[in-house]
């Protein structure tokens, strides 16, 4: 009977030396599979590199198999692999990259990340051991309700499109964490000034001297928050995410969002996307933002975009806004997305009507109205002013003789 194979693994590989003794070719990592040598280009202190790069040998090797099997025959890991492959191949269409510029995308890295973090969890599991019970566990080890919750949302499409291509028939139900209270924080006025005015005025900070027991910092030229300020009056003044804004320019093509600074329209959906369920729409350039754009393309006509850092587009602010709004003194809670939760908040507050608002910012009514219509100067007032306001004088009842009578609605009789 043949021996089972032990399947690939890492192998120190020792190091070579000549004849007399010297070191020529240092100690590396290999990978062994069976019988095939496949090597790492790790030293021998490099045991997580090596780990790695184990990691993705098994990956790229296994395939998985594409036809109908029962749900305790297939692996999760196949399950996951399928609809990885085929959403890779939408987003890259989307984004218009290939395969080896694909990381350099923050949605593909993202998803890419999702992924391979339901892999860990469930990869080693088959279908038929999918219930609420795993799905309850996997929520108490992500810690996290929210991301727990966007996760299994990934599972459960992932299911589905295997159920789809017709690789199994049975029903396979994911049981998910309750939602969240929607975030609805947003910044006053004075807060967005003291934002802004912190991104424009803020310069970096330096040691003085090299000398190690120096450690006084001293104020340099460089303002490496000043492209912030324009992505925060873009957010403020059209309630757009922070994505849209990123990609938002002067010059229309491929990959970007297009200001007619001419007409004042800002196409948000960038050129070649298709649409998805984050409603993009086109909207008018309030005059205030406007002038502010033209003022933006006039100092830098070359500019691709209107918020560039050295020269380059950005991919994200995160770490950026994390800090102005720590140099700002402002509270937890304070993202990007708290620009646009601003935006339908001073909406609300200036008394716009909900359904040009919602069309604005693109969002459903409903969720303009359950999130932020208590805002609004006319939430619930018919029904305040109803309360409290008496009958005139002449409208009372006649028949109304105490406060028992006056619940009772008196019958009229037709005298023949």
């Amino acid at each position: 009977m043949p021996r089972r194979t032990k399947g690939a693994r890492l192998q120190l590989k020792a190091a070579r030396r000549n004849k007399s003794g010297k070191i020529t070719h240092q100690a590396t990592w290999i990978i062994r599979d069976n019988g095939r040598d496949v090597s790492t280009g790790c030293a021998a202190d490099e045991i997580a590199a090596a780990e790695e790069k184990l990691k993705d040998y098994i990956t790229s090797k296994h395939t998985p198999k594409r036809r109908i099997r029962h749900i305790d025959d297939i692996a999760v890991a196949d399950v996951l692999s399928i609809y990885l492959d085929a959403q890779l191949d939408k987003l890259r269409d989307r984004f218009s990259v290939d395969g080896e510029s694909e990381n350099a995308i923050p949605d593909i890295r993202k998803f890419k990340k999702r992924i391979e973090r339901l892999n860990d969890w469930w990869g080693a599991k088959m279908l038929g051991e999918v219930n609420g019970e795993a799905c309850r566990s996997f929520v108490k080890k992500r810690a996290t309700r929210g991301g727990s919750r966007r996760d299994l949302e990934d599972l459960r499409a992932a299911i589905g499109h295997h159920a789809a291509e017709g690789f199994h028939r049975e029903i396979v139900k994911i049981s998910l964490p309750q939602k969240g209270r929607p975030r609805d924080k947003w910044l006053t006025r004075s807060d967005a000034a003291k934002l802004i005015w912190t991104c424009w005025r803020y310069r970096e900070m330096q040691k003085g001297s090299r000398r190690p027991t120096d450690d006084v910092k001293v104020p340099t030229s460089k303002r490496p928050l000043r492209h912030l300020a324009r992505f925060i009056l873009l957010g403020i003044y059209s309630g757009t995410r922070a994505g849209a804004i990123a990609a938002a320019s002067p010059i229309p093509a491929i990959g970007r969002s297009y200001v007619d600074l001419e007409r004042g329209r800002y196409y948000r959906l960038k050129q070649g996307s298709a649409k998805t369920n984050k409603r993009q729409p086109t909207v008018p350039i309030p005059l205030r933002l406007l002038a502010h754009l033209r003022r933006w393309h006039r100092a830098n006509p070359e500019a691709k975009h209107f918020v560039e850092y050295n020269g380059n587009a950005v991919t994200s602010v995160k770490t950026a806004f994390k800090s102005a709004v720590r140099l700002a003194g402002l509270g937890p809670g304070i993202s990007p997305h708290t620009l646009r939760h601003t935006a339908a908040t001073w909406l609300m507050q200036r008394g716009a009507d909900p359904w040009q608002a919602a069309g604005y910012l693109g969002m459903s009514l409903e969720v303009l109205l359950n999130t932020y219509g208590h805002h609004h100067p006319d939430y619930l007032s018919d029904a305040v002013e109803k309360i409290a306001s008496r009958d005139p004088a002449g409208e009372r009842k006649s028949h109304v003789s105490s406060p028992i009578s006056g619940a009772v609605i008196p019958i009229r009789r037709n005298d023949a």
